[in-house]
């Protein structure tokens, strides 16, 4: 790219590329078009491979992932130190909430399960979005606050599910 218009189109066309991600993520549904454009400022693509670790359990966790093409396997070390695979997620599906609110170690490690494309939204990044946007930010946590519940509720009842009786 040598001119200044061919690094404009190129951002462009990114522009509108990240904004037809953003509009395809279930989170990101109550969002006006508008506040998808203010997230977008936000945000960037990563691309990973086959095998590559997106975050490992036990590290500091500073951003959210969003899932735009590929799969991303989700593992967890049991007591052994065995990884084992949790969950897959696909298009659309998103990692590492928690990492925009709080400050703890990651809880899962993440691998890209073949050649993957990912959005991420730093914590630094989402609080600039909320002090410049905050209706947008606040869309947006509610949003993260309804997944976590989601999670939660799927957990409880998977560990119901494993418990034995109480007699």
């Amino acid at each position: 790219m040598d001119t200044p218009s061919d690094r404009e189109l190129y951002s462009s066309q990114m522009m509108r590329l990240l904004l037809d991600c953003l509009a395809a993520i279930p989170l990101f549904a109550p969002l006006t078009s508008e506040e998808l454009r203010q997230l977008a400022k936000y945000m960037f693509f990563l691309d990973f491979k086959e095998g590559d670790v997106v975050f490992r359990e036990g590290d500091k966790g500073s951003y959210v992932c969003f899932v735009t093409d590929g799969a991303l396997k989700v593992s967890k070390r049991n007591k052994s130190g065995e990884e084992t695979v949790i969950t897959t997620l696909h298009k659309g599906h998103s990692i590492g909430e928690m990492a925009v609110i709080d400050d703890f170690p990651r809880s899962a490690t993440v691998r890209a399960a073949g050649p993957a494309k990912l959005i991420t939204l730093t914590r630094k990044n989402f609080e600039s979005l909320v002090e410049n946007h905050p209706q947008t930010g606040n869309k947006i946590l509610k949003g993260i606050a309804r997944l976590l519940s989601i999670h939660l509720r799927k957990t409880s009842i998977q560990l119901a599910d494993c418990m034995l009786p109480v007699m």
